[in-house]
């Protein structure tokens, strides 16, 4: 088994529970490689590894590796970032939760030693994500990396004034939504950005995709469900000449003249969970679905 170990950067709150991951690693003699800066920012907060570890540090040396499996240490926007390495490889990717929420990081940070036997017994199931592929023309937008888990967002680029966002679907016009911006959400990504402008939720093998507009000025405007074989395409106006777009946590600057349109990648993103987790625990227990926080006093 050859893991590859992804994070941003080291918790040192964290260090005890992440060196007793490393070590249990080198006991079970299990292969990985980590990456680069990941492990650079570990060895400075002390984290004791072997001298000769070995790391990656782009695409190509992820593309050159036969992982197994990609260990993602941190939070959900950890997990987004992977896909910048995985990408058509498809390889699965399991989360080690140090942030906050961890909805798609759902091992414990205590339980990482246990999840590597789990990995190495084959138990865990996996869940196929559908990905979001933007096409422009500019081809050098986010570094030629255009794809996310989550979600695409076109948004206005100060806090002047509203945007006009034309959309079509398949070249059939949709709607012109006036609004603050506009999010193309995955199942995935439901549960973020989407969920907090008033969007569904999205259960993961649904193949779909939801439009939700950002605080619209037409309050009859809601959000619209379509199959992901569709492809959506926007033309955006404003009094501003440039916008924002952003493709999960990476954001860029467009021209009113920029060609958007995003559609389902030809891959997907495969995540795992151990077998004692599954999608409807993780909306009641992240979400707190039907908990109720009251506190009642004895009048």
């Amino acid at each position: 088994m050859h893991l590859a170990i992804f994070g941003r950067y080291f918790k040192e709150e964290r260090y005890t529970e992440l060196q007793q991951f490393f070590d249990y690693l080198k006991t079970s003699k299990i292969n990985f490689t980590v990456y680069r800066k990941f492990l650079e920012d570990g060895l400075r907060n002390g984290l004791n590894v072997l001298p000769n570890t070995k790391t990656f540090d782009t695409y190509e040396d992820f593309n050159q590796s036969n992982f197994d499996y990609v260990v993602s240490i941190g939070g959900d926007g950890t997990i987004l970032m992977c896909l910048e390495f995985v990408r058509e490889k498809e390889t699965p990717i399991i989360g080690i939760n140090t942030g906050r929420l961890g909805f798609l990081a759902g091992v414990a940070a205590k339980d990482a030693c246990q999840m590597v036997d789990e990995l190495a017994k084959g138990r865990y199931t996996i869940d196929s994500r559908t990905v979001l592929k933007l096409d422009s023309n500019k081809s050098d937008m986010f570094g030629g990396v255009k794809y996310a888990l989550n979600d695409f967002v076109i948004h206005k680029k100060d806090s002047s004034s509203m945007i006009t966002i034309h959309t079509f679907i398949n070249g059939e016009f949709l709607n012109s939504y006036w609004s603050d911006g506009l999010i193309i959400s995955t199942p995935t990504g439901s549960t973020g950005y989407n969920l907090s402008c008033g969007g569904p939720i999205l259960y993961p093998s649904s193949a779909s995709l939801v439009i939700t507009p950002i605080a619209p000025h037409n309050l009859n405007v809601r959000p619209i469900i379509i199959s992901d074989n569709n492809v959506i395409s926007f033309q955006v106006e404003g009094r501003s000449t440039s916008f924002l777009a952003t493709l999960d946590s990476r954001s860029e600057s467009i021209e009113s003249n920029t060609e958007l349109a995003v559609s389902k990648a030809g891959f997907k993103m495969n995540l795992l969970r151990l077998n004692n987790e599954n999608y409807l625990k993780t909306l009641r227990e992240k979400l707190m679905w039907g908990i109720d926080n009251r506190n009642f006093k004895n009048s």
